[in-house]
């Protein structure tokens, strides 16, 4: 049974990076996938012999001598502790989403877009890549990887072009969310798990982390398409009025998401928890803010005629959200914790651990495998293999492997789908154009981590 579940995975993440050539959105084989797998194991519960506790980040002993009945109480306990740690992902996600709409709703990035100047494209590439460390160290890489490609869209019209600003943003970002206790969600598991603490996460990381990025972005600023001036295209509202509380909502919305953090750091709580505080916020005064932009006469016309007039921009908001994205990042998760749940990723992370005794190879190893398959189970078997203290220099190197592994498939990532859902990047053009320099950016992040771990 074990090799059908392992078959049904491969075959659905074949149909993921063959999207475009089967002409079938990824989204319906992920969740397809996600259905069949935990559909496997259902049947298949009686004669598995090992199951992985995801709370205590180990193998349950005794799972072969359960009963039967036993055995499938503890799957439905199973599913539902990774829905529900699925759902605080997407629900943290939807939070983020709906935020960055709502300022873009009243153009507040436009604001950013008036302090970016120059149309030089190297240029504009390190500002990116800039943003994007700095940004998702704070407001976590997912995040920071919606408002840059958001502001992406605003300010370079072909798109083409835009497609390389948006692979480097994902390298940048990941990286920047690798240092950062609450940048990824992998490293926010490691801090919370008491594997590492803030300050020594950013005091060994910081170095490797700006290497990761530095070096893609030094070697993508002297390509072809990172050559030249924009070609600026005045869009036909270019000089529509623009809100004048454009700049404040911006503001507002990026405190609001900073606050999240310091939320979960005062009341231990879920990030999601925060996110839907800083949303109902965000929405007060964008509610306020909307209804002060018509005038009584034409509140009088529209009156209990919902159709014109007066929108609501939250309402607004929520349907630009990419709901596929958010389906498609759900099957994928619920997919990858069947393997999980198995036992698959522990006991395989074991064998290669005798296979392979140099941990920092095993641990560089993750990281790779982290593109291909979901960070977080990864970092999840890893914190039930390795039993090193607090602040260990192993740590570190889980958090900064797998933080910036992901960034080798454009699916290895949270930000890296995201991305993929709002530029529609296709998963053969950034395996060709961006894997590689995401790659170089590991191994010299991964080195300097080597070396500066001795000193």
């Amino acid at each position: 049974m074990e090799t059908i579940i392992i078959i049904i995975f491969i075959l659905g993440y074949l149909a993921i990076t063959l999207e475009h050539n089967l002409k079938l959105d990824k989204l319906i084989p992920a969740l397809a996938m996600m259905a069949v797998i935990w559909a496997m194991v259902s049947f298949g519960i009686d004669n598995f012999t090992s199951w992985f506790d995801s709370g205590a980040h180990a193998l349950i002993d005794g799972f072969s001598n359960f009963t039967s009945e036993e055995k499938h109480h503890l799957l439905e306990e199973t599913l539902l502790h990774h829905l529900g740690k699925t759902a605080e992902i997407l629900f943290f996600l939807l939070g983020a989403m709906t935020i960055v709409e709502i300022i873009d709703y009243f153009d507040g990035f436009a604001t950013f877009k008036n302090y970016i100047k120059t149309k030089n494209k190297k240029k504009l590439l390190w500002i990116f890549a800039a943003l994007a460390f700095i940004l998702s160290a704070i407001i976590d890489n997912l995040t920071a990887t919606i408002v840059l490609i958001t502001i992406l869209q605003k300010i370079i019209d072909d798109r083409d072009t835009r497609l390389w600003f948006a692979g480097l943003i994902i390298i940048a970002a990941n990286a920047g969310g690798a240092w950062s206790p609450i940048g990824d969600v992998t490293t926010t598991m490691l801090w919370i798990g008491n594997k590492v603490t803030s300050a020594k996460l950013m005091e060994y990381l910081v170095i490797p982390s700006l290497l990761c990025v530095g070096v893609p972005v030094l070697i993508a600023s002297f390509m072809k398409p990172f050559q030249g001036d924009l070609k600026i295209v005045e869009s036909e509202d270019a000089n529509a009025t623009k809100s004048k509380y454009g700049p404040t909502m911006l503001y507002l919305g990026l405190s609001a998401i900073i606050f999240v953090p310091i939320f979960k750091t005062i009341t231990h709580l879920p990030p999601y928890v925060g996110m839907m505080l800083s949303l109902s916020v965000v929405a007060i005064f964008a509610e306020i803010y909307s209804r002060s932009q018509f005038s009584i006469s034409s509140a009088i016309e529209t009156e209990g005629d919902d159709s014109e007039g007066f929108h609501s921009p939250v309402h607004k908001s929520l349907s630009k959200i990419e709901l596929p994205s958010v389906l498609f990042f759900f099957g994928i998760l619920m997919a990858v914790a069947a393997l999980e749940s198995l036992g698959m990723l522990f006991i395989g992370a074991e064998h290669l651990k005798e296979i392979i005794p140099n941990t920092d190879v095993v641990i560089m190893l993750l990281g790779i495998g982290s593109a291909v398959v979901d960070n977080v189970p990864l970092v999840a078997a890893s914190m039930g293999m390795f039993q090193e203290p607090i602040d260990s220099h192993l740590w570190h190197f889980v958090a900064y492997s797998a933080g910036t592994g992901g960034s080798m498939l454009i699916i290895g990532s949270a930000a890296g789908v995201v991305a993929m859902g709002m530029e529609k990047i296709n998963f053969f053009w950034y395996f060709k154009n961006i894997a590689w320099l995401a790659a170089i950016g590991f191994v010299v992040g991964a080195v300097a981590f080597m070396l500066i771990r001795n000193f």
